[in-house]
């Protein structure tokens, strides 16, 4: 009874900071504060500094920054030219044709960014007047662009990968290579929906004409840098030669040398990618220490415990709770952004999630996806914003034209759920 009651105190006095436009992080450590005074009699300023103070000061989380700051520099380079670009020959004859475009693009920001709404803008930026001018359906392209922007979560290095690892105290690089094979699966099952559109209207795409081998050839050299760039960050990861954090400093040294090369490095563009970086990194650390200190105080209380051991008096089978959760982390996404839905719920999640007898590893997987399907649910959906101030459409028309994206990433969870291998199998060979 003593944790329900402090369960309903919990839940109002967050919701009531969260409503009346507090930030999260300070809504957060509120919370935590006047949890600490009601049910417990620890000391709330040693116990403050002690936790905020061990969970902040953690190597692995310099990594975080590092790879913000790496987003940050190529977000202000001519890549999203250099992708259409590279990418349009390759694709324009698949079923679909440039649409794919938008999911190979948004493939390879997120596998340098980590940020869904930065791989939105960067690709957006260039394939929509692209597509618009070639007479591509709207709807198509926005939804298309949408929902593959949300691969920033899942392909690493993701951010919100990071912050999970974090959180449930998992190694960064297993958590990187276990997001590689299900990133990339759920880009072709992206697609896969773009080619069966394609075939069923064939005559709403525009004809690419053919490009000669020397042109194909071409392409590919201009997107030979990025790969490059990932190549050496993943890559030095998934081969054992850096840590996640040796790799996010390698990658800010490449991103820099990249953008020098393309002449768009000047004093003013560098100060604005420190200061988004700043920006950036300091919301998520304000958000990691006021759900620390609450993690904390709901230690004290005994509810992660109680609901923990609640679930498993419940005998749900694997299926159930997974179904639960996904419902949970949907309707929890229509308010919050995907990081404050992390740090938010792991303090309860985690332990009976683990009682379950889920691998952590696949269930970050499975969480980043649940996560990345709430960026394109009204009314708090990041990516739908992002594509609002592109596009000038209503948030209405924007999530209508997301929801086979939507559809798709939920058949996705079911594949993952039934083959945990697309996660498990790459980090138990390396």
């Amino acid at each position: 009874m003593s944790e329900a009651i402090s369960i309903i105190v919990f839940l109002s006095v967050l919701f009531f900071l969260l409503g009346s436009g507090i930030w999260i992080g300070a809504s957060l450590l509120a919370t935590a504060v006047i949890g600490m005074f009601l049910f417990t009699s620890t000391p709330v300023g040693d116990a403050m500094a002690l936790t905020i103070w061990g969970d902040q000061s953690s190597w692995t989380l310099t990594a975080l920054p590092l790879f913000i700051w790496m987003g940050e520099i190529l977000f202000r380079t001519k890549l999203s030219e250099t992708l259409f670009r590279g990418l349009a020959p390759l694709m324009g004859k698949l079923p679909g044709g440039l649409l794919h475009v938008n999911v190979g693009a948004s493939a390879i920001f997120a596998a340098i960014s980590g940020s869904s709404a930065a791989t939105v803008a960067t690709v957006g930026k260039m394939s929509i007047p692209e597509l618009s001018k070639r007479k591509y359906p709207e709807k198509l392209i926005i939804g298309t662009l949408s929902g593959a922007g949300t691969l920033g979560l899942l392909i690493p290095p993701s951010i919100s990968m990071i912050i999970y690892g974090v959180t449930v105290n998992e190694s960064i690089a297993k958590l990187f290579m276990a997001s590689m094979i299900p990133g990339l699966a759920l880009a072709v099952c992206f697609m896969t929906y773009i080619a069966i559109w394609g075939l069923m209207n064939k005559d709403a795409v525009t004809k690419t004409p053919s490009l000669i081998l020397s042109e194909k050839i071409k392409a590919l050299f201009d997107l030979l840098p990025v790969l490059m760039l990932i190549s050496g960050v993943i890559g030095s990861i998934y081969s054992g030669i850096a840590t996640a954090t040796e790799a996010a400093a390698l990658g800010v040294l490449g991103s820099i040398i990249l953008s020098i090369a393309q002449g768009t490095l000047s004093k003013n563009s560098f100060i604005e990618s420190i200061l988004g970086a700043v920006k950036t990194s300091s919301m998520i650390m304000f958000i990691l220490m006021g759900s620390s200190f609450l993690a904390l105080t709901m230690g004290f209380t005994g509810i992660p415990k109680a609901l923990a051991v609640t679930i498993v008096n419940w005998e749900l089978s694997p299926f159930s709770l997974i179904a639960i959760l996904t419902i949970f982390y949907i309707l929890l996404g229509m308010f919050l952004d995907g990081i404050s839905s992390i740090v938010l719920t792991m303090a309860v999640i985690e332990p009976m999630v683990r009682a379950a007898g889920f691998d952590m590893l696949w269930f970050g997987v499975y969480l980043m996806i649940v996560v990345e399907m709430a960026q394109i649910t009204p009314p708090v959906g990041f990516n739908l914003f992002v594509l609002q101030g592109m596009t000038g459409r209503d948030i209405g028309y924007i999530a209508k034209a997301s929801m086979p994206m939507f559809f798709v990433m939920c058949a996705f969870i079911g594949i993952l759920v039934l083959i945990p291998e697309l996660a498990t199998w790459l980090p138990s060979v390396l």
